[in-house]
Formats: C-alpha cells, sequence, structure tokens
C-alpha cells in the first residue's frame, strides 16, 4: 500500500498554530528571561517551567489545570 501525504485542505494553514503557541510561550516566559549557561540547565528549567505551566489553573479552560483534565480523560 502506498501512502501519499496530502499538503494541500481545508486548515493546513492553521495545523500548527497550538504547537507554534506553545513554544511561543515557552521562549517568552522562560527562554529569553533565564538564559542558561549550558543545555542541561536549559533542559532541566524548562521540564520546571512545563510541570509548573500543567499544574497551574489556566483562564482559557475555566480556571482548570490542565494536568487535571489529561488525567480525567485517560
Amino acid at each position: 500500500m502506498k501512502i501519499r501525504i496530502s499538503m494541500d485542505g481545508k486548515g493546513r494553514a492553521t495545523d500548527n498554530a497550538h504547537i507554534e503557541r506553545w513554544f511561543r510561550t515557552i521562549k517568552q516566559k522562560y527562554v529569553y528571561l533565564n538564559p542558561e549557561k549550558n543545555g542541561l540547565d536549559l533542559y532541566q528549567g524548562i521540564a520546571r517551567f512545563v510541570q509548573h505551566y500543567n499544574c497551574r489553573k489556566h483562564q482559557g479552560i475555566g480556571r482548570r489545570k490542565p494536568m487535571n483534565l489529561y488525567l480525567n480523560a485517560a
């Protein structure tokens, strides 16, 4: 079976919008404000940021925590 990847169609311009917004958030809220000395410090800092981000209440999802939504859906 041959698989062809379609690069045309409705919504293709917005396919990556969510992940691009997420990376913009990481860069603006952590990376640019906390220049690290090496890759390990950067990795550990981003891990802390992601943990904090997922455990805080978000306005866009009714002041709920993303981690709770994920655990309830799983």
